[in-house]
């Protein structure tokens, strides 16, 4: 499901540069291509979420492989900023004035999108599904080619308080229920003896009830 949604937001973002009377189109898109610009942590210290751009990438080839999306092949050209945000700032000039991208997909971090965050907006360029948790992705009366993809990191720590919360109800219902069972049980099968007439010779037992 993300990945139709990523699909979708792509045909949206050419839609909206799409001149039709004249059949033109405006940058990074054409009869055959819809260029996209991406910055990634491919070395550094956040390297491993550079896995992230990969599958994209492998995604967009299959897309590719099946036709494009409405006959256009998805041309996404990625560029490793280190997660530095005067990296990314270099990088993503040069997807936007070099490459000439029609929008900038999901670019990684915090830190790294709010420094192009403006210079995007100023250039009318969409930034789309910032892969960041900060609620400030959210302002869009500011930065209205801005949009963040994930939760914010407080609804996700308030999820998982509450996920916590029912496991811990859980594990404790799960303690408690085996000894529930048995004690039911003891007490249908006294109640069973004593209505077919049978006697306990132990004195009722009453530690195990």
């Amino acid at each position: 499901m993300i990945w139709k949604a990523v699909t979708a937001a792509v045909a949206l973002a050419l839609a909206t540069q799409v001149h039709a009377a004249e059949k033109k189109y405006g940058t990074g898109a054409s009869d055959t291509e819809i260029k996209l610009g991406q910055t990634s942590p491919f070395s550094g210290a956040a390297s491993a979420y550079s896995v992230i751009a990969k599958t994209q990438a492998a995604y967009f080839r299959m897309i590719n492989d099946r036709g494009g999306v409405n006959g256009r092949k998805i041309n996404l050209i990625t560029l490793d900023d280190g997660y530095s945000p005067p990296k990314t700032v270099e990088q993503t000039r040069k997807l936007v004035e070099q490459e000439e991208v029609a929008a900038i997909l999901n670019p990684l971090g915090t830190p790294t999108g709010l420094a192009v965050r403006k210079y995007l907006n100023d250039k009318k360029v969409p930034q789309l599904f910032v892969g960041a948790g900060a609620t400030l992705w959210g302002d869009y009366q500011h930065y209205p080619w801005t949009i963040g993809f994930q939760p914010s990191y407080q609804a996700e720590t308030r999820g998982l308080r509450q996920i916590c919360a029912d496991q811990q109800a859980g594990c404790e219902d799960r303690a408690v229920l085996p000894e529930r069972r048995r004690r039911q049980g003891l007490r249908q099968r006294l109640q069973e003896g004593v209505g077919a007439g049978e006697h306990r010779q132990d004195g009722g037992g009453g530690d195990d009830l």
